[in-house]
């Protein structure tokens, strides 16, 4: 392929040119850039998720033509609940640089890491590849199909348009209440949020030490059933940008759904990101989810966007 030149990542010299591929591909993959699942990254966002890869220069990859950066590749890993290690490489080529063998190329490189990284973990046993592409990418979803991935799941992202239009609230079952969640409670918050994933496949383990790192609890509300808390609704703004909310988590437990706890956490979460200046919300869900969640968030007002798929394939070593 003359003219192209595969580099490890440097570091701070190349967030910016990282971030203008990605530009560069918003137009031809219909990218979202208000998507809370996978947007449009700024350097400095990029230079955050660098900053938390384990061993970026050995786990990212940069695509040069003619010295100026077309492309790259990124890959991470982690344990899901029942105990397979998924690696998931994720890669952007600039369109015009497409359909010239360079996105294979560019898979060639992350499968074969991948299988080094197998190798030094000693993970082969339940190793499995894993890619994702969003419906609107094409030409990633021809290439992975075409290199023998296969769907495994896909999250449906869905926006509230305007957080003025909310509709009103029913009335509760006697003796539950909604309010806030203190610190006094987070525990009790996290345990109901990792309980209601028990039985879900392809979720990844989730610790009260990875839950507190992140906590912002300003928008957060619980539904209490006498003294025990049935579900919650964690809701944030977004940091990137002010006016939009996000609900990143809507649990009821089992024993207390179908009695409007989900509809009265959403609406209260709603409101509170209202209040703290969000002019939309954004969030998604699983497409083949059992309890049907996105019937009760299109009730409120929210539409859907895009649908990020989740691919796989057998690693062999």
């Amino acid at each position: 392929m003359p003219g192209y030149v595969f580099r490890p990542y440097r570091g701070q010299e190349d967030h910016g040119a990282m971030a203008a591929v990605r530009l560069g591909c918003a137009r031809r993959d219909r990218i979202d850039a208000r998507s809370v699942v996978e947007g449009l990254p700024t350097a400095a966002e990029i230079a955050e998720a660098s900053a938390k890869l384990d061993d970026p220069s050995q786990n990212q990859v940069l695509v040069e033509h003619n010295g100026g950066v077309v492309g790259y590749s990124t890959i991470r890993w982690w344990q899901e609940r029942d105990g397979t290690w998924l690696y998931l490489h994720r890669g952007y080529l600039l369109p015009e640089h497409r359909g010239q063998g360079i996105g294979s190329a560019m898979l060639d490189w992350a499968e074969s890491r991948i299988r080094q990284l197998v190798q030094q973990h000693g993970t082969a046993q339940t190793a499995v590849l894993g890619a994702n592409a969003m419906t609107s990418e094409q030409d990633a979803t021809k290439l992975l199909l075409d290199r023998g991935y296969r769907r495994v799941f896909g999250l449906v992202e869905l926006e509230l348009a305007d957080l003025r239009q909310l509709p009103d609230d029913k009335l509760l079952p006697v003796g539950i209440r909604v309010g806030p969640i203190d610190p006094s409670s987070y525990r009790a918050a996290w345990k109901t949020v990792v309980d209601s994933y028990a039985g879900a496949a392809f979720t990844q383990r989730w610790t009260f030490e990875s839950f507190l790192a992140t906590a912002d609890s300003a928008c957060w509300r619980a539904a209490w059933d006498g003294e025990r808390m049935a579900g919650v609704a964690l809701c944030s703004i977004r940091r990137q940008d002010p006016t939009v909310g996000e609900v990143e988590e809507l649990s009821v437990r089992k024993e207390s759904r179908r009695l409007g706890l989900g509809r009265a956490l959403l609406l209260n979460g709603l409101r509170c990101l209202r209040e703290h200046g969000a002019e939309t919300a954004r969030l998604y869900t699983g497409t083949a989810n059992p309890h049907r969640s996105y019937d009760l968030y299109e009730s409120v007002g929210f539409r859907r966007q895009n649908v990020h798929v989740r691919y796989r394939k057998p690693i062999t070593v």
